[in-house]
């Protein structure tokens, strides 16, 4: 079951930061990079983000978490992340589908992620997401930009 989150809600921001924390550190390893911001963030800075939170429940329990912000026929997903022992199970096409669903009026979705993250720019393209660029951060960090326009069955 996908739910909004309230992200004001300290209990809630918690488990979406439990969930973060465990999702993003799978990913340093795979860039090989253990500096990313979302491994920096608290509580407060959840709750202080202005994202819109979704999150995926397995048998009571947060599994997997999307926030987006919604702007000018967009949706920027920001995080779109899956507790590690939940891997496998399709948390994250069940939460993109949601937020492609539910994204009236909107034409286009932007992602981006680490360069060197093969499984997630393999899970974007398999998911209709085109590459837009590559940004260089900094030596031996690179982000992936996608995007896919939103098409309506009617």
């Amino acid at each position: 079951m996908i739910n909004k989150i309230d992200i004001i809600n300290p209990k809630l921001a918690k488990e979406v930061l439990s969930v973060q924390i465990a999702s993003y550190k799978v990913e340093a390893e795979l860039i090989d990079f253990y500096d990313i911001p979302p491994l920096r963030d608290s509580v407060s800075i959840l709750q202080q983000c202005g994202e819109n939170f979704y999150g995926c429940y397995l048998d009571g329990e947060l599994s997997g978490v999307i926030s987006i912000k919604a702007e000018e026929n967009l949706i920027d997903i920001h995080r779109l992340m899956v507790h590690p022992k939940h891997f496998r199970k399709g948390i994250a096409k069940r939460l993109l589908d949601f937020i492609e669903s539910v994204g009236e009026g909107n034409e286009k979705l932007i992602v981006s992620t680490g360069s060197k993250n093969a499984p997630a720019i393999s899970f974007y393209e398999k998911n209709g997401f085109i590459i837009t660029g590559e940004t260089k951060v900094m030596e031996g960090l690179s982000i992936t930009s996608f995007e896919k326009k939103i098409t309506r069955y009617r």
